[in-house]
């Protein structure tokens, strides 16, 4: 299996009276996360299922990633959320699906979360050494067999400037 980690794209920033979860793209980050999308696309990237994070920012993300037709599927899951572990994410979301090793999942969320479960998959420990750019995509190639922790291989780190 293929995991696509995606980080959503600029965001408004932090203001009194807007709650975190609220905060939406700026018109910026629309534009450059559309772009994005489409080089994607270009790649040939296919996605069987984009699941996202339920704040607005990595939810408009997502949309997007739809729009750009890398994928028809698209699912919310409180597991992407900033506060959230992968442990909680394998256990109760991923290993009782058994996806096929043909799958191809990306995972729309924020940092520093996706750079520490990254850093989980590929050494299983977070060791601060990657860090995903707003728009950035890591690409990790799952075990077929056996725990995923520390045993995964990274294809894929690309920030959203290669890809403009």
């Amino acid at each position: 299996m293929e995991l696509y980690l995606i980080r959503h794209g600029i965001a408004e920033e932090r203001q009194p009276g807007i709650k975190d979860e609220q905060r939406s793209l700026t018109k910026e980050g629309r534009q450059k996360t559309e772009k994005v999308a489409q080089r994607i696309k270009k790649l040939g990237l296919q996605f069987d299922l984009i699941l996202t994070s339920p704040l607005v920012r990595a939810r408009q993300t997502a949309e997007i990633l739809i729009a750009a037709g890398l994928s028809s599927q698209l699912e919310e899951s409180l597991h992407l959320a900033p506060d959230r572990q992968i442990y909680s994410w394998l256990a109760e979301w991923l290993e009782p699906k058994n996806y096929s090793q043909n799958t191809q999942l990306a995972l729309v969320g924020h940092e520093p979360p996706l750079s520490n479960w990254a850093e989980i998959l590929l050494w299983g420990e977070v060791k601060a050494s990657l860090v995903l750019k707003k728009a950035g995509m890591i690409g990790i190639k799952l075990p077929e067999t056996g725990s995923v922790l520390g045993r995964s291989q990274m294809f894929w780190l690309t920030p959203p400037k290669y890809l403009l």
